[in-house]
């Protein structure tokens, strides 16, 4: 039996595949790997640097007016923290304590960050503190406190690091995180006015920055940054306090905030008519 001849142009085929694919076996293989997944956590993030990105606020020169926002404990012996912007220039701060109650509250203003320590006698829980924990972009974090001055609380994912320009009476600059929301409670739409000073959560339930602005319009929220959280806090919060907090998902960050605020761990600022 003969089989029949194949044409010689799949002869020709078959040879040029063949070395075709021993060139390409041979060639070194330098390709990057695969970018990770955007809802994911990246790399560490990295110490400030002349080239962050800037965000413009606008410190209005008119006088003090009384404002709400949010404040949680640090030390269970009544140390507060809040955003400076909250309290500065308020003659007789306090935190809801619910019922039509408030305490009052003594002010110690960080000297170049937007933090302050509120001072009362005895207060409750501290919630942990972990303002030199590694940073990576893409983590998870989580807000609670009283945005329009009701129970309330926004999830967020750190997009890196910006520098704040305050100008008007208080001009500076701040290192600040900016961080994407991706969440935030039912119902709650609008602006987030109520939550300065609020903690930023991470995934196990410790302190690592403050709330202190938003981009409604990019969708952003600013923190402390590390550099300028710590040293504002230094020493106030005993080792004991230090505790591991409880976890937190994007599953329970509502449950979880409600517990806060219930414990008054998160409280409410407000400003008292004098």
């Amino acid at each position: 039996m003969q089989f029949p001849r194949l044409p010689d142009w799949t002869i020709y085929a078959a040879v040029v595949g063949v070395l075709l694919a021993v060139s390409l076996s041979r060639r070194e293989n330098a390709d990057a790997p695969p970018a990770p997944p955007e809802d994911g956590e990246g790399a560490l993030l990295g110490p400030i640097t002349p080239f962050d990105a800037t965000v413009t606020v606008d410190a209005p020169d008119t006088p003090f007016k009384p404002t709400a926002g949010t404040a949680f404990s640090i030390a269970g012996r009544g140390r507060w923290v809040t955003a400076r912007h909250v309290v500065e220039g308020c003659r007789r701060p306090a935190l809801v304590i619910g019922g039509g109650r408030a305490v009052a509250a003594d002010v110690r203003l960080a000297p170049r960050a937007d933090v302050a320590l509120l001072l009362t006698d005895g207060g409750p829980t501290a919630l942990p503190v972990a303002a030199e924990a590694p940073l990576r972009k893409g983590q998870r974090a989580y807000h609670p406190g009283f945005p329009q001055g009701r129970p309330g609380e926004v999830a967020t994912r750190l997009l890196g690091r910006e520098t704040l320009k305050v100008s008007g009476r208080d001009a500076h600059d701040e290192p600040v995180l900016a961080w994407a929301e991706v969440g935030r409670t039912n119902g709650l739409e609008g602006t987030l006015s109520g939550l300065s000073g609020a903690p930023a959560l991470d995934s196990r339930g410790r302190v690592i920055g403050v709330t202190l602005a938003e981009a409604p319009r990019r969708g952003r929220i600013y923190t402390t940054a590390p550099e300028s959280f710590g040293p504002a806090i230094r020493g106030e919060q005993r080792a004991d306090e230090a505790a591991k907090g409880q976890s937190i998902t994007v599953d329970d960050y509502g449950q979880v905030s409600d517990r806060l605020r219930r414990d008054l761990r998160v409280a409410q600022v407000v400003c008292l008519a004098v």
